[in-house]
């Protein structure tokens, strides 16, 4: 006899019916908008509501049914134009470390899919591993290392019964916008490096044993976040574009202290480049 669970159909149902009054409020704060790319914000990184045509920012907070557990929170969404795309950026991210569940990291990714997205810029702030990646640099990540103990596909219902949650992780980062990530960074003067990112849980960092450990397993920088979000993106068939600033070299590179402060800040140094980067890059997106 097959096995069922009545709780996990209702929870799965409650889920349901929870992204569809997101859906439905975001569509209906952004009617004339059309996005075509999604772009999810990592810790100091931004582009300005100025930047945008049209501009339109929904606090998460007046987005109903959207995973914010915490008081305060600042995330927005933010849909406009750029060049002649349409864009939806998260202005903020959900993690781990915060106290959400895995769920509600991928959470905004299935929003921005439902939106009629198919293209995702997934960013980072990240510690350099690579003695080649320095402060200011900007990876391309070709592939990823989760070390979070955390999938948002267990247990995943995606509401069709032929999406499998076995999802082929084999070309995540998609190599024809790797290579147009690169081609921009030629042009714009800009630094553009290849490698592998760690996803560990944090909030602490990393030792300088857990970074030698990280080195020997192939990781060339490391983050708190994004994994999750790209693995849902894949599991919904988005074609998936992965950024990392590198903002400061990891645990043990050099003999000095890490702050989340001093990471922000080397974030906002570099936020006009980034703004550039990512500029360039919509605007040769084929969609």
């Amino acid at each position: 006899m097959r096995c069922r669970n009545p709780s996990f159909r209702t929870r799965s149902s409650k889920v349901s019916g929870r992204f569809s009054s997101s859906l439905r409020t975001v569509r209906k704060r952004i009617a004339r908008h059309k996005p075509e790319i999604g772009i999810i914000l990592g810790s100091g990184l931004g582009l300005s509501e100025a930047s945008l045509a049209d501009a339109i920012s929904i606090p998460y907070t007046d987005i109903e049914g959207f995973p914010v557990k915490r008081k305060g929170h600042d995330g927005s969404l933010l849909v406009g134009s750029l060049g002649n795309r349409g864009l939806a950026i998260l202005q903020r991210r959900f993690h781990l470390y915060e106290g959400y569940d895995v769920t509600d990291l991928a959470y905004p990714v299935k929003l921005l899919h439902g939106l009629g997205i198919h293209v995702l810029i997934v960013t980072n702030a990240a510690g350099g591993i690579k003695k080649s990646l320095s402060p200011g640099d900007f990876m391309a990540i070709t592939d990823h290392i989760n070390l979070t103990g955390e999938d948002p596909l267990i247990g995943f219902e995606g509401g069709r019964s032929t999406m499998s949650p076995f999802v082929d992780m084999t070309f995540t980062y998609d190599p024809d916008l790797i290579r147009l990530a690169r081609s921009v960074g030629r042009k714009t003067g800009i630094r553009v490096a290849d490698g592998v990112l760690a996803a560990v849980k944090g909030p602490s960092y990393e030792t300088p044993a857990e970074i030698r450990m990280l080195k020997g397993l192939g990781a060339d920088a490391v983050c708190m976040s994004t994994v999750h979000e790209v693995i849902m993106a894949r599991y919904l068939g988005m074609k998936v574009l992965g950024l990392s600033l590198i903002t400061n070299y990891a645990a043990g590179i050099l003999q000095e202290r890490l702050t989340h402060q001093s990471i922000l800040e080397a974030a906002g140094k570099n936020r006009e480049r980034f703004e550039r980067l990512i500029t360039g890059i919509v605007n040769e997106i084929p969609v």
